[in-house]
Order: structure tokens, then C-alpha cells, then sequence
């Protein structure tokens, strides 16, 4: 069936019954709704292709991940991200294309920005979500030269926006405080952070934000850098604690993971290396999930609706895409979840 299939059933101009198809105005409401109910009837729908070219629109946006299919798969924060972003699309029947690439590991071509260089040529996506923001990332100024309209997912509140470009922003700083000073109460004063790669500009700004509300609060902080695997987690761990005896100086009580997956990955080692949680060392994630929920002992963790900051990019960008001219969305703070690995510390200091 087609437009004129249905303008001969219906006695009507083809002009007439596309407008009434599209909702544009040049019909009467009663037309309109004669016409959509034929074409409901009939089984009718829109050719997308055809009203790609004819609005130079393709009515989709585009996700490079610079990731494993398994990394994704396994972290509850891209799949919450992703999922906030698909609702927010399917509500304004939008499609999403999304591509992971394998992250380079030598200097070399970028195949995320091979990507989004064919897209703009293709006119395969309308714009952009960007995750993983770096220092001097190339991105934002690559997609501006594209005139291809982006959202850079969590960037920082101060976080200049280029041309075409709008961010969602987090606070790494105000959640850091709230990390840390729930610690403090606690009496905890060497503490240690097991971040994801440093190279991620939200993950600098976390550790950034410990080291200077614990140095505010008189506390004390070992580093170590990790991939957000659980492995990895598990293997910072031990670099954090062995060697160290329970109860001196240099003994974290207490150890803060950059993601749920980590998280548990420390936990298990703990237990191996045959440490009591949270009997000599309390352990928090800086991403809640279900994971935390179901361990044992359940993981104290902050909560952040990571499905509303991937459904509040999406809105981001489908505003900027209107024409309007948008402005950074900040996010709200992470609320702490106290579990069962979360308790006082079992060596009081000063």
C-alpha cells in the first residue's frame, strides 16, 4: 500500500494525505484522523528511507564504544547508561547504532574516529553519545569539524562544550567528599582507592577529590589504577595490602573501588588472603548494582541513577538536534548505600 493507494480509497490528494501522515499542518483534524485510521487498518507505514531523503534526516544516534562486547556486557554501568538512552529514544522513535571497537593498544589510527568520520559522510546518525571522556580528547573537536551534534555522557562540571557538542555533568569532587567523609565518621584515617584508568578524566577527578577532602580531614591515601575488571580489582588489592600488617600505619581499613565489578573482585581476594570484612577492612563501590546487593556481606556502595544520566544525555541530544540552543545538564549527587562491608574501623588513630 501506498500514499496513493490510500489517497484512491480515502478521495483524496496525495498532498493531502501526506500531510496528514507526517502531521504537518494543511488538513483538518477530522482528515487527519480519517487517513490515520486507514492507514492503521491497512497496515501502513512511513518507507524510512524515503523520509530520510526527504528530510536529510536518518533518524538514528550513534554510540562508539572503545570496548569488548564482554567488557559492556559485564558492567552494570554501561548497560544501565545504554538503557536510559533507548528508552529516551524509543519514546521519539529514534534509533540507536551502536559499535564497539577494540581499544588500540599502539599509537596508531583511532578506530573510533574512522567511525564517526564514515557515519557524518554516510549520513548514517544524526549525532552522537560519547562516553569515556580522556585529557586532550580528540573527539569533541574531530565531531565539531563533522558538523555532527554530540553529548559527552558524565564530563566534568567545568567542562567547556565544543561546537555542536552539549555534556551531562557529575560532580566527581561532591561525591568524593561524600565517600570520604562517611569514612571519617566511621574513625577510618588510611584509607586506599582503587580507581579505573587514570587517563579517564572522571576517574582523575575522583581521586583528585579523595586525596583532597581526606588531606582536609587529616586522613591518609594509597592509590592504585585498575581496568574495572574483577580480576584486576582483586589483584590491586593484594598490591594495597600485602606486605602490610593489620593494624599499623600503613594498613588501609578501609578500600574504595571505582566500579561494583572491582568491588567484588577485592572482596574475594580479601577473603583468600584470609581478612575479615569488615571485621579488619571495609570495603565500598563507587557504582551500585546487583551485585552489591547479593554478595556476601552485601557491598555498601553509592548510588548513582546511572539510567537517568544515560536517558538525560539522549533528551540532551534530541534537543540539540531540534535546534535549540542547549546548555549542560548537571546530574544530581551519589547517595550512600551503607551495607554490611561498611563498618567502624577496627584500629582507631587519631
Amino acid at each position: 500500500m501506498t500514499i496513493a493507494g490510500l489517497a484512491d480509497r480515502l478521495g483524496m490528494s496525495k498532498a493531502s494525505v501526506s500531510y496528514a501522515l507526517n502531521g504537518q499542518p494543511g488538513v483538518s483534524e477530522p482528515t487527519r484522523a480519517r487517513v490515520l485510521a486507514l492507514a492503521a487498518e491497512l497496515g501502513w507505514y512511513a518507507s524510512s528511507s524515503a523520509r530520510a531523503l526527504s528530510q536529510s534526516r536518518s533518524d538514528a544516534v550513534g554510540i562508539v564504544l572503545g570496548r569488548s562486547p564482554e567488557e559492556v556486557g559485564s558492567e552494570s554501568f554501561y548497560m544501565n547508561v545504554l538503557a536510559g538512552i533507548e528508552s529516551e529514544l524509543s519514546d521519539h522513535d529514534m534509533n540507536l547504532m551502536l559499535r564497539m571497537v577494540t581499544p588500540e593498544r599502539t599509537p596508531g589510527p583511532r578506530r573510533d574516529l574512522a567511525v564517526y568520520r564514515r557515519w557524518a559522510g554516510e549520513r548514517r546518525v544524526d549525532g552522537v553519545i560519547v562516553f569515556d571522556h580522556i585529557s586532550d580528547d580528540p573527539r569533541p573537536q574531530v565531531l565539531a569539524g563533522l558538523r555532527l551534534p554530540h553529548v559527552l555522557v558524565g564530563a566534568a562540571e567545568d567542562a567547556g562544550s565544543a561546537p555542536f557538542g552539549a555534556n551531562t555533568t557529575v560532580n566527581q569532587g561532591r561525591d568524593a567528599a561524600t565517600v570520604v567523609e562517611a569514612l571519617h565518621r566511621l574513625g577510618h584515617r588510611h584509607i586506599a582507592h582503587i580507581s579505573g584508568p587514570l587517563a579517564l578524566t572522571h576517574e582523575a577527578a575522583r581521586s583528585a577529590g579523595v586525596l583532597a577532602h581526606a588531606g582536609r580531614l587529616g586522613m591518609t591515601v594509597v592509590f592504585s589504577a585498575s581496568d574495572y575488571t574483577a580480576d584486576d580489582g582483586g589483584k590491586a588489592t593484594i598490591a594495597v595490602v600485602a606486605g602490610v600488617a593489620p593494624g599499623s600505619p600503613e594498613f588501609p581499613t578501609a578500600i574504595v573501588y571505582g566500579n561494583d565489578l572491582m568491588a567484588i573482585g577485592g572482596l574475594q581476594s580479601l577473603k583468600r588472603l584470609g581478612f575479615s570484612v569488615p571485621g579488619q577492612v571495609s570495603i565500598l563501590s563507587w557504582d551500585d548494582s546487583i551485585l552489591c546487593k547479593l554478595s556476601s556481606p552485601t557491598v555498601a556502595a553509592l548510588a548513582r541513577n546511572t539510567m537517568e544520566l544515560g536517558r538525560c544525555s539522549a533528551a540532551l541530544l534530541l534537543d540539540t538536534l531540534a535546534g535549540h540552543q542547549s546548555a549542560n545538564v548537571a546530574m544530581p549527587a551519589g547517595v550512600l548505600k551503607s551495607r554490611e562491608s561498611l563498618a567502624e574501623a577496627a584500629w582507631k588513630r587519631p
